[in-house]
């Protein structure tokens, strides 16, 4: 049985609010769970006390069995200080310039530039 800490989804159409569960990794996302250990509401300011609640020693405790967070709520148990925070990077490599792209815009800015010192030789 793989534990999971994760989010469930409720609220109204497009006004979300998401309990932090802990639950089976083969049940649906909203569907059963063993239990309740917070709460998230994205719609309320970032520095508003009422955006995230968390059961610290319930969560240490199921860490501690094993369960594993989700993405999300692994950022809101380093944030919290339960666990070491997950290192993101901040610039995907997968969109970067290829390498002859790189090549092609390192010629173009040479030649710019060398255009740039013969007219202002020419002056």
């Amino acid at each position: 049985m793989s534990l999971k800490i994760r989010l469930t989804r409720g609220g109204a159409k497009k006004r979300p609010y998401y309990r932090i569960v802990i639950a089976e990794a083969t049940s649906p996302r909203d569907g059963r769970f063993i239990e309740k250990v917070g709460a998230y509401n994205p719609m309320v300011a970032q520095d508003h006390p009422d955006r995230l609640h968390l059961d610290q020693e319930r969560i240490k405790h199921w860490l501690s069995v094993g369960a594993q967070p989700t993405d999300r709520v692994a950022r809101f148990l380093g944030k919290a200080g339960l666990i070491a925070a997950p290192v993101y990077r901040d610039t995907p490599t997968k969109s970067a310039p290829k390498k002859k792209a790189q090549e092609r815009a390192k010629a173009a800015a040479a030649a710019a530039e060398k255009a740039a010192a013969a007219a202002a030789a020419a002056e």
